[in-house]
């Protein structure tokens, strides 16, 4: 008879695997490690889907809890030293990072601050500022861009947490037609790039997909670079009206509230898509879900029984989003610093101080 390898059984917990004599045991205690990290990350995706519903990447990356990184995606963190807000930046890189986020290949950056509604002058200009700094990173060569900009305010101008995307729009100035029409009103030195803003309501408005109404002017006025802005939805109450999140990978509106409307992203438009939004709802079962596991946990329950009580309460058919009662000034005021970074992320190109949003009503 031939010479036969011997074969080792190693167990590591319910798996076995088997080790060919030769083959290095650190190599398959290694794939086991990875099999059941990937068996562990897919659980807390599936319990994610089930009980949390959220627009912020980084809010996703929190909730899959495991050892070491995530396949396919990146996260970093830093202080701001402008404005003193914390950064977080979700990269997912591949096809797999995409399948365990639930998101599409991308960067996400997180621009988290205080209290908007209450902050200084100084610091909501600070803040402006960041975001144009962000806005700049995700659009590289904006500054040589001729089409121009094309931004577009998602939602429900008469539903105050939904009017955040109408709000901006209404607050930029819009230049396409001054750069065709009237250039002489620009400034020479600095004339800007041609900027055209629409806000094209929701299907119950208008009888159309906002994305159906975006491919529409895209195909017409050809801009460079579409930059959406839309409300969304959180995990945590401490991030409502107090978050800005910025993306390069598109949007899908109402995702957050699981009122999944068509995609709005490069591969649909045919041109680079920057998606700018502000948590302003977020569903009261997770408000309930975050009161009971403190309780659970100062009665002495661990992470494990707590988890596992949570999964044994029924899923309701019919969910509640609930917002903060000063909603209506923090849409104002948020969409307000969302219009200045944008618009000195593009160049204020107007001769005259004296031209305001309010001639355009």
């Amino acid at each position: 008879m031939g010479s036969v390898n011997p074969i080792f059984i190693l167990e590591f917990g319910d798996c076995e695997y088997a080790n060919v004599q030769g083959e290095s045991t650190g190599k398959v205690y290694a794939a086991h490690r990875e099999r059941e990290l990937r068996r562990k990350i897919w659980k807390d995706v599936e319990y994610m889907k089930q009980g949390i519903r959220t627009d912020l990447a980084v809010e996703i990356r929190e909730s899959i809890e495991k050892e070491g990184e995530i396949p396919g995606v990146e996260l970093t963190t830093e202080e701001d030293a402008g404005s003193g807000a914390k950064i977080s930046k979700v990269i997912i890189k591949n096809n797999e990072g995409q399948r365990v986020m639930q998101k599409p290949i991308g960067t996400y950056i997180t621009i988290e601050t205080g209290e908007l509604t209450v902050c200084e002058d100084e610091e909501r200009e600070k803040i402006a500022d960041t975001i144009t700094r962000y806005l700049l990173e995700l659009s590289p060569g904006t500054e040589r861009r001729q089409n121009g900009i094309l931004v577009v305010g998602l939602g429900n101008r008469d539903i105050t947490p939904d009017a955040l995307g109408p709000w901006v729009v209404g607050q930029l100035p819009a230049t396409r037609h001054l750069h065709r029409a009237f250039p002489e009103l620009l400034d020479k030195e600095n004339p800007g790039i041609p900027l055209a803003a629409i806000a094209p309501g929701v299907m119950g408005q208008s009888g159309m997909e906002a994305v159906e109404v975006i491919k529409g002017v895209v195909r017409e006025i050809e801009p460079d670079v579409v930059v959406i802005i839309d409300a969304l939805a959180a995990r945590s109450t401490e991030r409502l009206n107090r978050t800005v999140q910025m993306t390069d990978s598109g949007i899908s509106p109402g995702a957050g509230v699981g009122n999944f409307r068509s995609e709005i992203s490069k591969k649909v438009l045919g041109v680079p898509v920057i998606a700018v939004g502000v948590p302003t709802v977020i569903d009261a079962a997770t408000i309930v879900s975050d009161r009971m596991e403190r309780a659970l946990q100062k009665n002495g329950l661990t992470e494990s029984e707590i988890e596992q009580f949570l999964q044994m309460l029924p899923e309701e058919e019919d969910r509640f989003f609930v917002t903060p009662k000063d909603v209506d000034e923090a849409v104002r005021r948020i969409g307000d610093v969302i219009a200045q970074g944008i618009d000195r992320a593009f160049g204020h190109p107007l001769k005259s101080s004296n031209y305001s949003t309010t001639d355009k009503m």
